[in-house]
């Protein structure tokens, strides 16, 4: 069994935010959000992501982060 990661690399689920379909998983770095937060006030999120529920592109927001 692989041991869990560690650092500030979090694993995270991608939600549509017209259907609420979960489609994509993707990490981010937990320092650079916070970082470009300070900095300019706004973060990476809501990314523009294919839905293939919708099948249009749409924006999908960070939702939940996985083990």
């Amino acid at each position: 069994m692989a041991s869990k990661k560690k650092g500030p690399r979090q694993s995270i689920g991608l939600q549509c935010s017209v259907c609420n379909a979960f489609g994509y998983v993707s990490e981010y770095n937990k320092n650079n959000e916070t970082l470009k937060k300070q900095v300019s006030g706004e973060g990476s999120f809501p990314l523009s992501k294919y839905c293939s529920v919708c099948r249009k592109h749409t924006s999908h927001k960070m939702m939940k982060r996985l083990k």
